[in-house]
């Protein structure tokens, strides 16, 4: 099974350093929740094949400080990096970041899409949390590929605007307008944000249900544009 983890936010610069720490608290995290995803990392590169990773601390800044020496690299975009690792047999994880910019336009992000086998037993909704945690960001959400296309299809949902999956996360200001009553389960987290579960796998209809009630109240209001601070 294919799901996908992501934590979005606008603009927050921050040093190579303070990115690194983030990245080793998620990747220690997540070793913790998921130990058979990942045993070996390798790094994907924009151009060439990719190359074994450490996943420790100097090779994260040195890779961070490569992607921020690039030609192309504006601090309008943020700074990337992409990890990949293997680990027991249907087990693979592939987590990436653009982060520590001042985009005006496009959300920072940290997304980790894990493939397990069918049956195995994924704590998703404390990855979420990992995220939410280590990253402080604005929304996030735990799909898959049937959930975005329910929510593409059947709510208008693009990419980039705010959503919730099966399980979601919101900053303190979307918390605060998410509606009495509503049928979801939801856990305070040490921000003053919420866990939102959602729905069970396979339940795309509930998802798009309560993406509409949320969407209509504006708790997944966007950003406004040109964006000018990380949370609503």
């Amino acid at each position: 099974m294919r799901r996908v983890v992501r934590g979005f936010w606008g603009p927050r610069p921050e040093p190579v350093d303070a990115l690194a720490e983030r990245w080793q608290r998620t990747l220690d995290g997540f070793a913790e929740l998921v130990p058979q995803a990942a045993d070996v990392w390798s790094q994907v590169h924009g151009k060439g094949p990719a190359t074994a990773f450490a996943a420790d601390g100097d090779a994260l800044r040195d890779a961070l400080r490569t992607a921020q020496s690039a030609a192309d690299w504006s601090d309008l975009t943020g700074t990337g990096l992409r990890l990949v690792g293997t680990g027991a047999a249907g087990w693979q994880a592939e987590v990436s970041s653009l982060a520590g910019g001042s985009p005006q336009f496009l959300l920072q992000s940290l997304a980790i899409v894990l493939h397990s086998p069918d049956l195995a037993v994924v704590p998703e909704e404390d990855v979420l949390a990992l995220i939410a945690r280590e990253w402080e960001p604005d929304f996030g959400d735990v799909s898959d590929d049937d959930v975005l296309d329910a929510l593409e299809d059947d709510a208008g949902y693009s990419v980039g605007d705010p959503v919730v999956g099966r399980t979601g996360y919101l900053s303190p200001a979307r918390a605060a307008l998410v509606p009495e009553g509503l049928e979801i389960v939801r856990q305070r987290l040490h921000d003053g944000g919420e866990l939102l579960s959602i729905a069970a796998p396979g339940d795309s209809a509930t998802v798009v249900r309560v993406y509409e009630q949320l969407r209509e109240t504006g708790a997944l209001a966007p950003l406004p544009r040109p964006m000018d601070r990380a949370v609503l």
